[in-house]
């Protein structure tokens, strides 16, 4: 039996700015994205017909409500393949976090299909197919460090932001992404300055990065859970160059440039969180 086993890592927004909402009913957004270590492991295993889908985390669908199914149903509509797919999803991204483990999967099914099926195509092409499924799973296909546009499809590759050591923070808490959105205040704040933050990330320059990073999101998921704001002050008094919310939340993440004051203030969110994770940028 054919088999192909990927890495599928999160990510998180080193910035992140909405701009206003489209006639599509989507939002344009203005942001950087940044690959993390923090990682599931995807395997694929070759099947006559039909797909099947095993998970280590009980909350994950195993239909078509699951992305990973989605990637396989377009792919193989898109390659007229009639093909079936085994697919076991060994999570560690914690889910409906804000950190793009379900994209990340999906991209990770979207690379393995193209070489178990021998399909030859390019990153663009498979970043092209991979907007129709989420809008984050173009740079998923993509990783690294990046500028994204649009709905985040728009994507200019930056310097690698690299070796950076963060501290993740899952409160567990219940974030409706649509609720997010629908709430946003966007006429109330300046627009925040992404080409400066693109600077500084060409620059390596990790203290300017960490004390200018931004989610226009934040404040509205702040107001329902104050708890993301108290983890973001602790991390600041905990030794964090700075800390913000990824995407739409719940996680909240810090950079560290010192791995001491890193764990001692993991030490400190163990018993008032749901989950910490340490990671570095790649």
């Amino acid at each position: 039996m054919e088999e192909i086993v990927l890495e599928s890592y999160g990510k998180i927004n080193l910035s992140l700015d909405v701009l206003y909402r489209r006639d599509d009913g989507y939002h344009e957004l203005n942001t950087i994205m940044q690959e993390i270590s923090l990682k599931d492991r995807v395997i694929l295993r070759d099947r006559k017909n039909g797909i099947k889908i095993e998970c280590n985390k009980a909350e994950v669908p195993l239909d078509r409500n699951n992305l990973v199914y989605r990637a396989w149903e377009k792919l193989s509509e898109e390659m007229e393949i009639d093909r079936g797919i085994h697919i076991i999803l060994d999570k560690e991204i914690p889910v409906a976090a804000g950190l793009a483990g379900g994209s990340s999967n999906a991209a990770a099914v979207l690379k393995g299909l193209n070489i178990l099926w021998d399909l030859n195509l390019s990153e663009e092409e498979l970043r092209r197919i991979g907007v129709c499924l989420g809008a984050d799973i173009p740079f998923c296909i993509m990783g690294g460090t990046a500028h994204a546009r649009g709905i985040g499809e728009e994507l200019t590759k930056l310097r690698c932001f690299s070796d950076k050591m963060v501290l993740l923070v899952d409160m567990g808490i219940p974030i409706s992404t649509p609720y997010v959105y629908d709430n946003l205040d966007l006429d109330s704040r300046d627009r925040i300055d992404i080409n400066e933050m693109v600077r500084y990330i060409e620059d390596d320059d990790l203290p300017n990065v960490a004390r200018n990073m931004e989610n226009m999101m934040e404040d509205t998921v702040i107001r329902r859970y104050p708890i993301v704001g108290n983890v973001k002050e602790y991390m600041l008094r905990g030794g964090a160059l700075g800390s913000i919310m990824s995407g739409s939340g719940p996680t909240v993440f810090g950079l560290f440039d010192d791995e001491e004051k890193l764990h001692r203030c993991r030490e400190g969110l163990k018993d008032r969180i749901k989950a910490t994770y340490i990671a570095r940028t790649i």
